[in-house]
C-alpha cells in the first residue's frame, strides 16, 4: 500500500507545477482572453501520455488533454529540448482556437537520461484564421474555422522551427498578438519543466516515476470507491440543443447511465446525428464533459488525474453531435455542446443521488467574437470572450449569479482592460436580477452586457438556452432563457442564438444571459 502522506505531499507538488505554469502564462500573454480571462490551462503527464496532475484550470480543456498529448507521443519522436504543438480536434483538441503545447521532461543523465513525462499547456487564442475574425464561424465545415495544425514540432532542440512558426502568423489576423501568446505557452513549459527537474534531482527519477504511478492509482481507487457508493441501475435523461445555427431544428442529446459496482457506463446512443453547423463535438469534448461530472462528486482533495477515467466507460455513438466524424464544424461543440453535455449526465445522476446534483446551471458560454480593422492603432483586431450566468440551486442553497459553471472556469474580462484594447465600450454590465428560476432554493442569475461600437466590426455570437430554459429538479423552475439584441438608430431587434452581423458606429449589442435552475418546490422544506 503506497504510503497515503507521500502521495498527498506529492499531489501538492505536481499540482504545484501546473500552477505555476498558469502563472507564468497568464503574466507573459499578450491578449485580454489569456491575461486576463484566463482562457487556459496547463498539466503535467507521465511518459504514455496520462493525466497525472492539473492546475485548476479550464474542464472541457483538462479532460481532452491527455488524447492530445497522446497524438503527439503516437506521432513525433522526442528529444530533450523539442516542444510540439497542435489543435487538430480530431487529434484530441477541443475547438481550433485552443491550441496544445507539449513539452517533454527527462531523467537527469546520471540516472540515464529516459524520458519520464510531458508538460502541457492548452490556450484559447483569440484568432486562428478562418472566415470571420474570432475563429467562432457559423460554420459548416471545420476547414471555415480556421488552420487546422496537426502534432508537429515547434521547436527542435531548443530553436524554434522559423518555416512553421511564420507559416501559423501568415494565416492569423492578429500575428503580434499571437506571437506574443504562443511565447507566453513555451515560457509556461520550460518552468514546467524546471520544476520537474527540480523534483529529480531531489527526490531522484526512479522515485518520481513511482510517484506518477500512485498518483495515478489512487485517482482511480477513490473514483470507484464514489461509484461504489451510488445505487446500481440504469439512469437516462435527455435535453435538447435550441439548433445548430444554420438550421432552426433543436438538437436531442440522449443518455443512459449505468452502475453496476464500482464501474459506470456511459452511453448517448439515441442521440442526433451530426449537424452542417458547428455544434458538433468530437470524442475528446464528450469524454471531457463526463469525466468532469464524476470529478466534481468527488471532490476537491481528490487528485484529478487518468486514473479517475478508468472506471468510467464511454459509448458515444460515431457520427452524433456527440463524436462527430471528420469534416464536420465543431467550433461550437467545445463551448455549447459540452455544456449540455454536462447538463444530462447530471440530470441523469439526479435520479441515482439526488442529493448530491444541483439543478441545471446556464448550459452556454455565451460566446462572443468580434473583429474589424482599428481606424485608432491601424490594425486588425479581433476580441473573444465568454459571458458567465446563473448557476443551478443546490439541494442545500441557492444557485450562484453572474459566474461561469460547469465546462468554462475562465473571468469576465474587466471592463476597463476590454475599452484599453477595443474600439467598443462596455454601456452595461449588471448582474439580471429575476433570471434564475424559483424554488425553495433558487437558481443563480444570469448577466447583462452591452457593447457599444465606435466603428464598423463584424461580429460572430455563439449561444445557447435562448429556446430551452435550464431545468429545474425536484419540483424547482427553469432558469430564464437568454436574449440577444441589437440596437440600432433607436430601434431594438431581436438576434437568433447564432448569428453574424456587421455592426456600425453607434450600434449597441445587448446579451443577456440565462439565469440557473430552481431546486425544491417553494411550498416545501429542505
Amino acid at each position: 500500500m503506497d504510503d497515503p502522506i507521500r502521495i498527498e505531499i506529492m499531489k501538492h507538488l505536481f499540482v504545484s507545477v501546473a500552477e505555476e505554469m498558469g502563472v507564468r502564462l497568464q503574466r507573459s500573454a499578450y491578449s485580454p482572453n489569456i491575461k486576463e480571462r484566463r482562457d487556459f490551462s496547463c498539466a503535467v503527464f507521465d511518459a504514455s501520455g496520462q493525466l497525472v496532475a492539473q492546475a485548476a484550470h479550464i474542464p472541457v480543456h483538462l479532460g481532452a488533454m491527455p488524447l492530445s498529448v497522446q497524438a503527439c507521443v503516437q506521432a513525433l519522436t522526442f528529444a530533450p529540448g523539442d516542444v510540439a504543438m497542435v489543435n487538430d480536434p480530431y487529434q484530441g483538441g477541443t475547438h481550433l482556437p485552443d491550441i496544445t503545447m507539449v513539452s517533454p521532461f527527462y531523467a537527469p543523465r546520471e540516472s540515464n537520461g529516459r524520458l519520464m513525462g510531458f508538460v502541457a499547456n492548452r490556450a484559447h487564442h483569440a484568432d486562428v484564421g478562418g472566415m470571420s475574425a474570432g475563429s467562432m464561424p457559423l460554420s459548416e465545415e471545420i476547414f471555415q474555422e480556421g488552420m487546422i495544425i496537426p502534432p508537429i514540432k515547434l521547436v527542435c532542440s531548443g530553436e524554434i522551427h522559423q518555416d512553421v512558426w511564420n507559416l501559423f502568423l501568415a494565416n492569423v489576423r492578429t500575428p503580434r498578438e499571437r506571437a506574443g501568446d504562443l511565447h507566453a505557452q513555451l515560457a509556461a513549459n520550460r518552468i514546467g519543466i524546471e520544476r520537474m527537474q527540480g523534483f529529480m534531482q531531489r527526490y531522484g527519477s526512479v522515485q518520481i516515476s513511482r510517484d506518477m504511478d500512485a498518483m495515478i492509482d489512487y485517482g482511480e481507487r477513490m473514483t470507484r470507491q464514489l461509484i461504489a457508493e451510488l445505487p446500481d441501475g440504469l439512469y437516462r435523461f435527455e435535453d435538447r440543443l435550441d439548433d445548430d445555427g444554420i438550421t432552426t431544428e433543436p438538437v436531442t442529446i440522449a443518455v443512459s447511465v449505468a452502475i453496476a459496482g464500482d464501474e459506470v457506463t456511459i452511453d448517448f446512443t439515441g442521440t442526433d446525428s451530426q449537424r452542417t453547423g458547428s455544434i458538433n463535438a468530437v470524442y475528446p469534448i464528450t469524454l471531457s464533459a463526463v469525466v468532469y461530472v464524476f470529478r466534481c462528486l468527488l471532490g476537491l482533495d481528490i487528485p484529478a488525474n487518468s486514473g479517475c477515467m478508468k472506471p468510467i466507460h464511454l459509448i458515444a455513438p460515431e457520427g452524433t453531435v456527440v463524436n462527430a466524424r471528420f469534416p464536420a464544424a465543431v467550433a461550437g461543440g467545445n463551448v455549447e455542446t459540452s455544456q449540455r453535455i454536462v447538463d444530462v449526465v447530471l440530470g441523469a445522476l439526479a435520479q441515482a443521488c439526488h442529493e448530491r446534483i444541483p439543478a441545471a446551471s446556464q448550459g452556454t458560454m455565451n460566446n462572443v467574437a468580434i473583429g474589424g480593422w482599428d481606424r485608432g492603432r491601424q490594425q486588425p483586431f479581433t476580441y473573444y470572450e465568454t459571458i458567465g450566468g446563473g448557476m443551478g440551486a443546490r439541494p442545500t442553497g441557492n444557485g450562484a449569479s453572474a459566474i461561469h459553471s460547469h465546462m468554462t472556469n475562465t473571468l469576465n474580462t474587466p471592463v476597463e482592460a476590454l475599452e484599453y484594447a477595443y474600439p467598443f465600450r462596455v454601456r452595461q454590465y449588471t448582474v439580471r436580477e429575476g433570471s434564475g428560476g424559483q424554488g425553495s432554493f433558487a437558481g443563480g442569475d444570469g448577466i447583462c452586457r452591452s457593447y457599444e461600437f465606435l466603428q464598423q466590426a463584424h461580429v460572430t455570437i455563439l449561444s445557447e438556452r435562448r429556446s430551452y430554459s435550464p431545468y429545474g429538479l425536484a419540483g424547482g423552475q427553469p432558469g430564464h432563457s437568454g436574449r440577444n439584441q441589437l440596437q440600432r438608430s433607436g430601434e431594438l431587434q431581436e438576434l437568433p442564438g447564432k448569428c453574424r452581423i456587421d455592426v456600425q458606429s453607434g450600434d449597441i449589442l445587448r446579451i443577456e444571459t440565462p439565469g440557473g435552475g430552481g431546486y425544491g418546490s417553494q411550498s416545501e422544506n429542505y
